[in-house]
């Protein structure tokens, strides 16, 4: 397929790498990166022009719908729209709107798996809009990752995305909260993953992303808490939880918490640039009050 891919940052650059390396011709838009092996075009517009399918990787709703105004109008009739950033579910139908009345397919598809994720092709896409529009996708979907789940209409990959991770950040700090807690009565770390790994405790944060260093899983825990999810990225995904919870009426208190958590975590306690499990190092710093 004729590709564009505007968006070409740590996420972005490898995902379009597979695509190359996969046989198709990507023209890529970015006002900053120019990785190698992709052909740069002068502007969103021009690198849409003629593409089956355009695929954007954002920072956040008010870019894409920036973008959308400018890559709608230059795209030809029945090529499909694919926005891969995580954005808040309003800007995401706005945007599909948009597409389909100007006779194009979309597609909001935010992607799990985080930049090693994109660099092995292994992400896993979440996929909101119409069924020929993932038909046309769904190749690319498989180059670029391991899975793409079709989770409804417009929006409702972002809708998936968002309560995904939601439960993360949530389950992040229950199970941070837990090993502090530990540590005060005196309780072994390996002895009470031993125990809750295999109990009713079970989770992803504790079994496949423990945020202890040296027990369980190895995680960014053992490399001094760089990065593998940031914590101001879980602060994003948060915030547009409660967003799409406020707009919903949706009743979210943990939720709403683990948003205020984290807020200060990176705002005011340093956790900017942190990966997000380093809750733990939080939580153990601190007394009751």
């Amino acid at each position: 397929m004729n590709i564009a891919f505007i968006g070409l940052g740590n996420m972005g650059a490898p995902m379009a790498a597979n695509l190359i390396k996969a046989g198709h011709a990507v023209t890529g838009f970015d006002t900053q990166a120019r990785p190698e092996g992709v052909t740069m075009a002068a502007s969103a517009a021009d690198a849409a022009q003629g593409a089956d399918v355009v695929i954007t990787m954002l920072p956040n709703g008010a870019i894409l719908r920036a973008v959308a105004d400018q890559v709608i109008p230059a795209m030809r009739p029945g090529a499909v729209l694919c926005d891969c950033s995580t954005v808040d579910v309003d800007s995401a139908k706005a945007v599909a709107q948009q597409a389909e009345a100007a006779g194009l397919g979309a597609l909001d598809a935010p992607v799990s798996g985080g930049v090693g994720g994109a660099a092995g092709g292994t992400l896993t896409f979440m996929v909101g809009g119409a069924d020929a529009a993932f038909d046309t996708v769904k190749p690319l979907f498989d180059v670029m990752g391991q899975k793409a789940v079709h989770c409804g209409a417009a929006g409702a990959g972002q809708s998936a995305k968002i309560c995904n991770n939601m439960i993360l950040g949530v389950t992040m700090i229950a199970t941070c909260e837990a090993f502090a807690l530990a540590d005060k009565l005196g309780l072994d770390r390996q002895k009470m993953f031993d125990v809750v790994s295999t109990s009713s405790g079970y989770s992803w944060t504790m079994n496949a992303y423990t945020p202890a260093p040296g027990v369980g899983a190895k995680s960014p825990a053992d490399n001094g808490y760089k990065p593998g999810f940031a914590a101001e990225l879980m602060l994003k995904d948060l915030r547009l939880s409660q967003q799409a919870a406020e707009s919903a009426d949706a009743d979210t208190p943990m939720g709403q918490l683990a948003a205020a958590l984290y807020e200060r975590f990176v705002e005011t306690e340093g956790g900017k640039g942190m990966d997000f499990s380093a809750m733990l190092p939080r939580f153990e710093k601190r007394g009751r009050g």
